[in-house]
């Protein structure tokens, strides 16, 4: 059984995931999400590992990454990520309390698909995941 279609969460703030899921599932984006809760666990579901290792395989068809997290930050996972031939092609979506322009300037050059400053504009936001789910079955079709 394969684990396809499903958007992976990365946030610590737990507010945050349930208004990002929220509103995931009620745009028909995707009612299938999975929340982790820092930087170490988005890599360890990504990669099977540690308490991730019996997952459903599959990537995701998007990654939604907070900034600041405890244990590893998102830069240095987005960082990771798009470093890995696997995990490369995985759209990544930064969201971020930080409207600072480094910031923004920094994940841009890690690779990040694009950056949402919080609170989210929700239309927006589900308008972008869109696109980014799409592109992320083009990419998928053509390397299959």
């Amino acid at each position: 059984m394969t684990n396809t279609g499903y958007v992976l969460l990365a946030d610590d703030n737990p507010t945050d995931a349930e208004l990002t899921t929220h509103a995931l599932a009620v745009s028909g984006v995707s009612r299938n999400v999975v929340w982790v809760q820092d930087g170490q666990a988005a890599l360890d579901y990504l990669m099977c590992k540690g308490a991730y290792a019996q997952r459903p395989p599959g990537l995701p068809r998007l990654m939604l990454l907070d900034l600041h997290m405890p244990k590893i930050d998102g830069l240095d996972v987005l960082t990771r990520i798009k470093n890995d031939p696997q995990l490369r092609p995985i759209p990544v979506v930064i969201m971020s309390s930080s409207d600072q322009e480094s910031d923004m300037l920094r994940s841009y050059e890690c690779l990040a698909n694009s950056y949402i400053v919080k609170p989210v504009d929700f239309r927006q936001f589900t308008e972008q995941v869109s696109i980014l789910g799409q592109y992320w079955m083009r990419v998928n079709r053509a390397m299959g």
